[in-house]
């Protein structure tokens, strides 16, 4: 015979009337169980009275739960909600860990309030024990069908920040790393994304020493002693994001050296074979902004000179000779070099950061008549990059605010931000011997702070801006430098993305989930939820 609402609520009534008397009464918790199998309004008193007593009846534990999640499995949704919002109530002792297990597995529902519901019901028993919690989402996370995996790394990636520290303690966050490091093994791209963030926002790993075990997971999965395959785009793509993943965690004391001598041993060498794992991106561009940005924080490499020789000869193919003219001091076939700032911009800023350590590079390094060449090169890319720079002026000037934010003048600004670069570094090589000193801002990256402070506290040396504006400064350009800028260039036919301010590659999968990518996840037997 099947449980009514009134059966439901005179066995509630004989349980709240029992008070220490409770496990006397199994056979009304028994009822209350039975709730389940009745109509809806039968199965919603259930989904509230079952949780409401369950401590009280050990020996119906299992029952109780498989009771409960019946009535998550329900076709009702209201129902569904209603039993999941009570699920945290049985997460006591051993409990915990099955009761995460199923919420993590509940998590690939598709309905929003439902979906919602079980980011709750996980946040209120994490609150209860973090430990417990974790060992189901992570049960779930190396063992699940692929939906659930997908969303319980997700939820890691989303929630655990967002934990206050009496929950997420020292231990808690030991725990993290090491699950981490297991699934790890085995991932897709969007997955490495997803927990990288995980495992740096631990407060356990915000030391230097933290900061070089996290850069030892990037390593391990950037496959960095292989030689690099620059037709196949899953290979590309794996760099690209393991670089993009380690990049952060770079400083003065957690060094770079191991990309930075991949990039030029491996990269530079196929720079131009490199096959984009997305049609709309300029793949070399990519690659050059990476390596500028790893540069400043390389250590001691063991080839370096025979690095910063390659880092030379790449920079040399995107440094044109001036062309040739004839007689008359015209160039017969009018055509001019292309001058492709945004990829010098990078190149050139990599070879001043690692020329650094090495700065008799130039002069000891490198024969005199490769030198005269090189310095031909910068001679010519410095005169149009004046007019350049003159040209960008005068054509932002007056402009403020709206006017600014224009896609056109937008470009505009960032290729400023690119000359400027250019000019300063050019002027350091032009020294004798050359100087590695100044420093700049790559122009994609926020000028910091610090730097914007010092540069207005600076001495009355004009800047590279205003020593390229025409202004009148100290060293201006001679009358014949501009007569020839102006023959050579009219106008300068200079190249620069017009993404080159953003710097916001990221893709999801590394090609073909988880069977190509980062590994073959195979194939699990799937048993009943829960």
């Amino acid at each position: 015979m099947a449980v009514t609402i009134e059966d439901l609520y005179r066995s509630y009534g004989i349980l709240a009337d029992a008070k220490e008397d409770l496990s006397q009464h199994k056979d009304a918790y028994q009822v209350i169980l039975d709730g389940v199998k009745g109509g809806a309004k039968e199965k919603r008193l259930a989904a509230q009275f079952i949780p409401k007593f369950f401590g009280n009846f050990p020996e119906l534990a299992d029952a109780a739960i498989n009771a409960q999640l019946d009535l998550c499995e329900d076709e009702d949704v209201s129902i569904r909600r209603q039993a999941i919002k009570e699920l945290p109530r049985f997460a006591t002792g051993d409990n915990i860990l099955r009761v995460a297990d199923i919420l993590t597995q509940l998590l690939q529902t598709d309905d929003t309030a439902e979906f919602n519901q079980v980011n709750v019901a996980l946040i209120s028993i994490f609150k209860m024990d973090a430990r417990g919690t974790l060992g189901g989402l992570f049960s779930q996370v190396l063992q699940g069908e692929d939906i659930v995996r997908e969303r319980a790394i997700k939820f890691l990636s989303a929630k655990l920040k967002t934990l206050p520290e009496d929950v997420m303690t020292k231990e808690v966050e030991e725990y993290v790393f090491a699950e981490t490091k297991k699934v790890l093994e085995d991932v897709t791209g969007e997955e490495f994304v997803l927990l990288m963030r995980v495992v740096s926002g631990l407060r356990i790993l915000q030391t230097v020493n933290g900061r070089q075990q996290l850069v030892e997971l990037v390593v391990e999965q950037a496959f960095l002693e292989q030689a690099l395959n620059p037709a196949d785009p899953d290979t590309v793509d794996r760099l690209l994001q393991c670089t993009r993943q380690a990049l952060p965690l770079f400083s003065k004391n957690v060094h770079s050296t191991r990309f930075v001598t991949y990039f030029c041993e491996h990269v530079l060498p196929n720079l131009s074979a490199l096959t984009s794992p997305v049609a709309e991106l300029d793949i070399q561009l990519e690659v050059l902004k990476l390596l500028a940005e790893m540069s400043p924080f390389c250590g001691d490499m063991e080839k370096l000179e025979s690095n910063l020789n390659m880092l030379f000869t790449k920079l040399l193919e995107y440094m044109p000779l001036p062309p040739e003219e004839v007689e008359n001091g015209e160039n017969p076939a009018n055509e001019e070099p292309k001058l492709q700032f945004s990829y010098v911009e990078c190149l050139l800023f990599g070879f001043h950061q690692l020329g650094k350590k090495l700065p008799d590079f130039l002069i000891d390094k490198v024969d005199a008549e490769r030198l005269k060449d090189f310095k031909i090169r910068l001679q010519y890319f410095a005169r149009g990059l004046q007019v350049y720079i003159r040209q960008l002026r005068v054509a932002l000037q007056g402009k403020s605010g709206d006017a600014l934010k224009t896609d056109e003048n937008k470009i505009k600004v960032v290729a400023l931000k690119i000359t400027n670069n250019i000019n300063i570094l050019i002027k350091d090589l032009f020294h004798n011997p050359p100087s590695f000193k100044s420093t700049v801002t790559l122009s994609w990256k926020p000028v910091q702070k610090a730097e914007a402070a010092a540069a207005a506290a600076a001495p009355k040396r004009p800047s590279g801006e205003e020593m390229g504006s025409g202004g009148s400064t100290k060293k201006q350009i001679s009358p014949q430098h501009r007569r020839d800028a102006r023959q050579i260039y009219n106008p300068p036919s200079g190249k620069y993305s017009a993404t080159i301010g953003n710097f916001s590659y990221e893709r999801g999968g590394f090609r073909g989930g988880r069977g190509r990518g980062f590994g073959a996840r195979g194939n699990r037997s799937r048993g009943r939820l829960y």
